[in-house]
């Protein structure tokens, strides 16, 4: 009688090759390849106030009522007659408006302007890059970023990087799901391939594993 077992081995093979091609492969599913250049800039979302952003808080008339500030890690600022007002997860417009409402308890018609003078941002609105990297970095979002960008913030690969096992991290507000996707920085970063250029949203946590090798 003859002998089922390599049939049977082949069979398991043959099925695990399914399951890993089901599941994206190696690399996992890709995102589309970004141009280096951008053909043309266009403005991101507005701006939401974070942690340690320094603004700068002008009141048309009265510059006494004015400063400098940095947003505290709670996510207050304090100014003259205004306290501990929360400006994190704010536009500059929506700040303002608070400020304005506050003021007017003193002056009459009061005009603000907030002006964000140093960036960090959220973090729902920053590039984290994690891993083996030169230097991991939260870095805040800009508009028209791209993988090449965040990378060169970070000063490249380290030398024992696995550059194309590199995942991307990416909260879909939609469906309140994160979404894994598969980057080739190696090829991107030593083999100059543009390809493998990508664009960036805010909040995307690049995760840079070393080889075992």
């Amino acid at each position: 009688m003859r002998s089922t077992k390599p049939v049977r081995l082949l069979t398991a093979c043959i099925g695990t090759s399914l399951v890993l091609s089901g599941c994206g492969g190696a690399n996992g599913p890709q995102l589309a390849s970004a141009q280096l250049v951008p053909m043309q800039e266009e403005p991101s979302e507005e701006y939401i106030i974070g942690p340690l952003d320094r603004l700068t808080v002008h009141v048309w008339r009265n510059d006494e009522l004015g400063a400098e500030v940095q947003v505290r890690p709670d996510g207050r600022i304090t100014t003259p007659l205004v306290s501990d007002m929360p400006a994190v997860g704010k536009t500059p417009t929506m700040l303002a408006e608070d400020i304005r409402l506050q003021l007017s308890q003193y002056i009459e018609d009061p005009i603000v302007t907030v002006i964000v003078n140093e960036f960090a941002g959220t973090f729902s609105q920053q590039i984290r890059v994690v891993g083996a990297t030169a230097e991991p970095a939260s870095i805040p979002y800009r508009a028209n970023m791209t993988l090449l960008d965040a990378m060169i913030a970070v000063g490249g690969l380290s030398e024992y990087a696995a550059g194309n096992r590199a995942r991307l991290i990416r909260f879909n507000r939609e469906t309140g799901q994160q979404q894994e996707y598969a980057l080739r920085l190696a090829d991107l970063l030593r083999r100059g391939e543009s390809d493998a250029n990508v664009m960036l949203r805010p909040g995307d946590v690049i995760i840079i594993p070393e080889s075992m090798f």
